[in-house]
């Protein structure tokens, strides 16, 4: 009854794309077995072996090659089959396809063909009437889209395809006009700068989000101090605030790093065509205004084949999950009943099928898991580009699928940080008990050493021949008696035990940027104000 129940739920959960190629597969035929002439040897080996045939269709080539099995008798010659004279063979249909993922660029590549459109009517390359038309048809095709009446159609390729013969079904000898000056490479370069610039503006603001989750949660926990680490052992003592304000610093440099990347991918490649350009009085700088592009791209090669953009922004990503996996990583740590600094809320807490006790912080465990996706993604993409030569080579398909996958799973990771974030609770009383192990003030009583004129190498053995004292004695430095100091050194006097303790440790730090209580209130202040938080 529970594996029936489990499987009842998974399919509940299963998305309506996938449900639908897991119907297709079930009801597809499978191939009927070629019938061989058979030599003496393989009739024998025939007893033993039993002769499969290639798999179907379906489990091959996904919903874009079942939405092609629907209706073979449908296909329609290629928009470029002219110097042809055999169609390609289905199982070359099915691998070279991109419609499956590719439609995701359906807004952008609508967008970019309204822009080319009016930039032909303009430069006289075809008359106002039929640019009137396809506009209104290329709208229309969006609806149909956005309404879940479209049509996808893996004979037809990719989305320029799709809805460029869906145009011209629609208006007819119109549509032919629109791909003048306009090949499929600076087309999908266009599309896809178009559309890794939207993206970059989604993600900017759930970097954001996560920020001011960070600076609320360091707000509700002023002047809390915890142990700051280093080689994963006790250091030295830092207000919660500050250290929390560590990672809002680097989403900052986050957010900085997409900034810079829109800025360098936002030049147009429409009108590059294949890779020379054309020899057609087209107006480059008409459709990058209409994109809003910074400018048309200078050269017509680098136009169609630079992936640099893509890299960059997955690598841009790949550092954002890093960041997001450090903070995972800490609070999966800081959860845990060895170190008990915080407790999630059973909203974000999951158990255990054995173990009723259980309570797991998965969501970070997989923010943490997570991040190797996103890098991977960018792995993809540079050993996908090493070895290839200038202009567009087919390869460059397989550019797409990393970044989608990227793009989706960090406003993921990015999301569930921040419902972390607003559901847990620092631990202080246990926090309190843990902080006089690991002598936490040894380097502040260096530092008052060094005030007294000691060579600072020197109060640094002084004061490691203290903390072995200590050691000895299962004391902390805060405990021993001024004779007992000034037993290893005649240096220490009484003002020594306003260094000494957590607390006054902290209340010492005066530098720049340090965790010491006026510069942290600095801190946040900065931060409040940037972004835009009410103080409660």
């Amino acid at each position: 009854m529970e594996s029936t129940a489990a499987a009842a739920a998974a399919a509940r959960a299963i998305p309506p794309f996938f449900a639908e190629s897991a119907r297709s597969s079930s009801q597809s035929r499978i191939p009927s077995r070629p019938k061989l002439s058979r030599s003496p040897l393989l009739s024998s080996l025939s007893r033993k072996i039993r002769l499969r045939a290639p798999p179907t269709a379906v489990a091959m080539g996904g919903a874009a090659a079942a939405a092609a099995d629907e209706n073979p008798s449908s296909k329609e010659a290629k928009l470029w089959g002219g110097r042809f004279e055999e169609s390609v063979t289905e199982t070359v249909e099915r691998f070279t396809e991109s419609i499956s993922f590719d439609k995701e660029l359906y807004r952008q590549d609508i967008r970019g063909s309204k822009a080319h459109a009016s930039m032909l009517a303009k430069q006289g390359l075809m008359d106002d009437s039929d640019r009137d038309k396809i506009l209104e048809g290329l709208s229309e095709i969006e609806r149909l889209i956005e309404n879940g009446e479209f049509k996808w159609r893996a004979d037809r390729e990719d989305v320029h395809m799709n809805i460029e013969a869906a145009l011209t079904d629609m208006i007819g000898e119109p549509a032919k006009k629109l791909h003048t000056a306009r090949s499929r490479n600076d087309q999908v370069q266009t599309d896809f700068r178009l559309w890794c610039r939207d993206a970059i503006d989604r993600i900017i603001p759930y970097i954001a989000h996560l920020q001011v989750a960070l600076v609320t949660l360091a707000l509700k926990n002023e002047g809390l101090i915890v142990p700051g680490y280093t080689h994963m052992q006790r250091a030295q003592p830092v207000l919660l605030q500050h250290h929390l304000l560590a990672y809002v610093e680097q989403l900052e440099r986050d957010i900085g790093r997409l900034v810079d990347c829109r800025a360098r991918l936002n030049f147009c490649p429409l009108g590059a065509c294949a890779l020379a350009g054309t020899g057609l009085p087209i107006d480059r700088f008409m459709t990058a205004d209409k994109l809003g592009f910074s400018a048309p791209m200078r050269n017509s090669i680098d136009a169609v084949s630079d992936r640099d953009f893509v890299m960059e922004f997955l690598s841009a990503n790949s550092i954002i999950a890093v960041h997001l996996s450090r903070l995972g990583e800490e609070w999966v740590l800081w959860a845990s009943e060895e170190f008990g600094f915080i407790t999630p809320s059973d909203s974000v807490s999951t158990g255990s099928s054995i173990m009723p006790q259980k309570k797991n912080p998965d969501p970070m465990e997989l923010v943490r898991g997570k991040s190797a996706r996103v890098i991977g993604d960018l792995v993809t993409l540079l050993t996908l580009c090493k070895g290839l030569p200038p202009s567009y080579n087919r390869d460059l398909q397989e550019d797409k699928e990393p970044v989608f996958d990227s793009v989706k799973t960090i406003v993921g990771m990015l999301e569930v940080s921040a419902e972390f974030a607003h559901n847990i609770t620092y631990n202080k009383e246990r926090i309190y008990r843990a902080l006089p192990a690991g002598h936490l003030d040894a380097t502040t009583l260096a530092d008052y050493l060094v005030k007294k004129g000691v060579p600072f190498r020197t109060s640094h053995d002084i004061v490691g021949r203290s903390v072995a004292f200590c050691v000895s004695q299962n004391s902390q430095l805060k405990d021993l008696s001024l004779d007992e100091l000034r037993s290893i050194s005649p240096v220490f006097d009484k003002d020594v035990y306003e260094y000494l303790g957590v607390e006054n440790a902290i209340k010492n730090f005066c530098s720049y940027g340090s965790t010491g209580l006026e510069c942290v209130a600095s801190q946040v202040d900065y931060w409040v104000r940037k972004l835009n938080i009410e103080r409660i």
